[in-house]
């Protein structure tokens, strides 16, 4: 069994290292923001990669998952991690398209679910929890199950309340927050 608060030590220090980035920048919603946190920079490294799928396995694995996925860039690394990772063996991944495909099985949802699969639904940042939300509507349509939802990195904009809501009641968490990334930033409470 895989040291959890070691994993979380070792994806903290990653993300400090590899995703903090002090600049203006324009996040997704529209928002400017003095730093912005690029996850993918932490978790596609190895000492990243690993630490995150230990923790997103464990999650699965507390929620009884079968699947792990969520919104297509944002999903595969942590959810490739999660299958990477001893404690992940018996999981499969999937994720959700932003466009329905025009060709081919034109699906929603790509990977090896079936229907009433048991899904733990990943997300590398959560800012306003638009893209989690719609993918969870998305998984609901194709008749599988949110059991959960894990985002890596929670820059407590509100994105978790959206959430939950959107999930009906699976449980939400985040295994890291800003505060705990950046937290002398210049505009926390």
């Amino acid at each position: 069994m895989a040291d959890l608060d070691a994993a979380k030590r070792t994806l903290l220090a990653e993300l400090r290292e590899h995703s903090l980035i002090l600049a203006e920048v324009t996040l997704a919603s529209g928002a400017t923001a003095q730093y912005y946190v690029d996850a993918r920079r932490a978790l596609l490294r190895p000492a990243g990669f690993l630490a995150a799928g230990e923790l997103i396995a464990a999650a699965a694995g507390e929620l009884g998952a079968t699947a792990v996925g969520g919104p297509a860039t944002a999903a595969i690394p942590p959810s490739c991690a999660a299958l990477a990772v001893p404690a992940g063996a018996d999981l499969v991944g999937f994720f959700v398209r932003g466009e329905r495909k025009q060709h081919g099985l034109q699906r929603w949802v790509e990977g090896p679910v079936e229907v009433g699969a048991r899904c733990l639904v990943v997300e590398d940042t959560v800012t306003t929890g638009g893209s989690t939300a719609q993918a969870i509507e998305r998984i609901a349509e194709q008749g599988l199950e949110v059991v959960g939802v894990v985002g890596v990195v929670d820059r407590l904009a509100g994105g978790g309340e959206r959430i939950e809501a959107a999930a009906g009641g699976a449980p939400y968490r985040a295994l890291v927050t800003i505060d705990e990334i950046y937290p002398d930033r210049p505009d926390r409470d």
